[in-house]
């Protein structure tokens, strides 16, 4: 860092020259590495409204407009996936620490009912939580546990199906209170867990179900995807993004809890100088207090697509993703999952050579598609997230995959010497 300081235009210079080479072109219509949005350009300039208005969102006298925006969305959102209308929730980072909170909230409404008070005597002598997930549990959602002192390696893991859905018949019965962990959206296969016979099970125990959703929770706004979620409404707590399938900027996560009061129990601050605490509060349901206005760019989108809008958008990647398995199946290529959402597995014959196809593709830049591992094989992995995504740019993509295939494929390079 040198000691005297240069003009604001050159600093923007520089980041641009040596900043935009190093990103990556989320925001195109042929970035299918990850679930990620590409945001909606409504969303952007409300997000840049929103930097120029610099509110830190964590008190009403603070930000009026942060907060009042905040209830305002988190009420459409319980309405738009049809939950409990009493629920309370929460905007956050991501699904990972909406899960946190969700899970917070949790925590404290089952030791509670045994008499202890977690946010007062923490987790030292406390009556133990059985916590239960399915055997394809997302990596964050086990950081999420952690973090709240349930553990990585106490979890109880239930077998899944070939897609990764919990069977809920094999959900074991353990003693005292209980949180189970679904999923909606496997990050690989896109499978959701059976969540009305998971809640079936759960309810008769007293088990807390909570929905991690980061971006299957949205297909129970698509009417063909519907069936898919059903008996989500059963469940106490829900975590999802913005980020994601609505095509908001980052970082914007939503928790949604049933008992409201429980979230706001376990997320509580109390100091003098936070003054009288009229209204709803955005930090007294979260665990930031200072915090950017991320209800914005949330609002922007939710008002701009409306429940159609954001419907449409969820069928039509739904749509391109079903032609990138019907395209890549008839050029001879295993499509290794049910294509239900977004999500599509591509085997190009051995581990070997779909590691060379990925690498060929990522190379050509037509698209980006990144790799996993599903039942112990190499795929590429195609997440079509984009509003900007079209036909046009799903049919290139599978001609540059067909391309990278045949430049790769022993049986079809003509090497020269």
């Amino acid at each position: 860092m040198a000691a005297d300081g240069v003009a604001p235009e050159t600093v923007l210079r520089l980041l641009h020259e040596a900043g935009s080479p190093g990103t990556m072109a989320v925001m195109g219509g042929r970035f299918f590495g990850g679930v990620i949005g590409g945001s909606l350009p409504v969303t952007v300039a409300a997000h840049w409204l929103a930097d120029a208005w610099d509110q830190n969102a964590c008190l009403y006298e603070i930000s009026p407009v942060s907060a009042y925006l905040e209830e305002v969305v988190l009420g459409w959102l319980i309405r738009l996936f049809r939950l409990p209308a009493n629920s309370g929730g929460a905007l956050v980072t991501g699904t990972q620490m909406a899960d946190v909170t969700a899970l917070a909230a949790a925590r404290h409404a089952l030791l509670r009912t045994l008499g202890w008070d977690v946010e007062s005597e923490g987790l030292f002598g406390a009556p133990p939580i059985s916590v239960i997930v399915g055997d394809e549990v997302h990596a964050t959602m086990l950081k999420a546990l952690a973090l709240l002192g349930f553990g990585r390696a106490r979890v109880h893991r239930v077998p899944v199906d070939n897609q990764g859905r919990m069977l809920p018949a094999r959900i074991p019965k353990v003693d005292g209170p209980v949180v189970i962990c679904a999923q909606l959206g496997n990050v690989n296969s896109g499978a959701c867990d059976p969540l009305r016979d998971i809640c079936d099970v759960a309810k008769p125990i007293g088990a807390w179900v909570h929905v991690d959703g980061a971006f299957g929770l949205w297909a129970a706004v698509a009417p063909k995807r519907r069936h898919l979620v059903l008996g989500l409404e059963q469940a106490d707590s829900w975590a999802t993004d913005g980020h994601k399938w609505l095509n908001t900027p980052q970082d914007c996560g939503i928790a949604i809890v049933r008992d409201k009061e429980a979230l706001r129990q376990a997320m509580a601050i109390t100091a003098a100088y936070y003054g009288p605490l009229s209204k709803r509060e955005p930090m007294q349901w979260c665990p930031d207090s200072s915090r950017r206005a991320r209800a914005v760019e949330l609002w922007a989108a939710l008002r701009t697509l409306g429940r159609s809008g954001i419907a449409a958008q969820v069928e039509r990647t739904c749509r391109h993703a079903s032609t990138f398995a019907e395209g890549l199946r008839e050029a001879g290529h295993e499509i290794l999952n049910e294509v239900v959402l977004n999500q599509v597995l591509v085997s190009f014959g051995s581990d070997e050579q779909t590691e060379r196809v990925i690498a060929r593709v990522q190379q050509d830049g037509t698209c980006w598609c990144g790799g996993t591992v599903w039942k112990g094989r190499k795929a590429m992995r195609i997440s079509v997230s984009s509003w900007a995504t079209t036909e046009d740019d799903v049919e290139k993509s599978i001609r540059a995959m067909g391309k990278a295939y045949e430049e790769t494929c022993p049986a079809h390079r003509h090497d020269t010497f």
